[in-house]
């Protein structure tokens, strides 16, 4: 009898380490440097860049491994991913990876008497709702990440600062719809996150996150931006149809769901009103496709 944790120690673990020390390595890391990145010791990374470690073959060449390296090499290259956000995602990808995935095939291998009996020991053990949780924390992480990156981006950020929002499927309250606490602030040109995303910590965007929601359940994500002809015109330019709304309105959330009688826009915006600041919600299915309209947007 063998574990599935057994499996993650002794197939995936050495291969993703292999994987992610050569990335590293490749991108000028030093190997004390990737050592430390990886919690082992410098002769192990060593032979990780040497390829003296063997690679189990089904883990090296799944799309969603390599996919998992390159995303955390260049986080650690460029500073948008720390270890916590790196540990996030591989946790991600081995959950992934044992449902019906290549640790599952790996487990089957080891212990025959599994095959054909559609086992789902490693999935049906986790609470799905705690899964979901995760799955969406993870979608803002990566959405915020890459919104960082985005050239630009800080000169359209308001002066309340921008939050990037994505709620969890029958969402119905501000709880259920995850954001970064404090929200995301531009200084000196560029985008700054105060800390890692957590359900409950928004207003505004989860209210037009959940107003968009119950108007087409495909759309739980968003994002808030400084509203001007620029940005509207720039939308336009890319194919992106805006709503108005009236941000004078004491019912934000009536005004907001009216506006989505239609069917619900990519941009819902409003022009501001007495001590309120113009602000534009580029709203999509996910937090990381509202961060690529944005880039869309600013491309145009």
């Amino acid at each position: 009898m063998k574990l599935p944790s057994e499996v993650v120690v002794d197939s995936f673990l050495p291969t993703f380490r292999a994987l992610l020390a050569s990335e590293l390595d490749d991108r000028g890391f030093t190997q004390q440097e990737i050592a430390d990145r990886l919690g082992v010791s410098q002769p192990a990374v060593s032979k990780y860049v040497m390829d003296k470690v063997e690679k189990e073959g089904i883990v090296a060449t799944d799309d969603r491994v390599r996919d998992t390296v390159e995303r955390i090499a260049e986080g650690f290259d460029d500073g948008t991913v720390d270890d916590y956000n790196a540990l996030s995602e591989v946790v991600g990808l081995v959950r992934a990876l044992e449902d019906r995935g290549p640790i599952c095939e790996l487990h089957e291998r080891e212990s025959p008497f599994l095959r054909g009996k559609g086992c789902d020991i490693c999935v049906a053990g986790d609470d799905s709702s705690l899964l979901v949780e995760n799955e969406v924390l993870g979608d803002v992480r990566r959405a915020v990440r890459r919104l960082k990156g985005i050239e630009g981006v800080a000169e359209h950020v308001p002066n309340v600062g921008t939050n990037v929002a994505q709620a969890l499927p029958d969402a119905d309250a501000p709880s259920d719809v995850a954001a970064v606490p404090g929200r995301v602030y531009a200084m000196n040109g560029r985008v700054h996150v105060p800390a890692n995303p957590e359900f409950g910590v928004s207003k505004n965007v989860s209210e037009v996150v959940l107003s968009a929601a119950r108007s087409d359940s495909s759309k739980r994500g968003a994002l808030n931006l400084a509203t001007s002809d620029e940005l509207l015109e720039a939308a336009s330019v890319s194919g992106m149809h805006a709503v108005g709304f009236d941000a004078d309105r004491d019912d934000r959330r009536e005004t907001v769901e009216e506006a989505f009688a239609d069917g619900v826009p990519d941009i819902a915006y409003h022009r501001g009103g007495f001590g309120v600041e113009p602000v534009a919600y580029v709203i999509a299915e996910d937090a990381p496709g509202a961060v690529e309209k944005v880039e869309g947007i600013l491309r145009s």
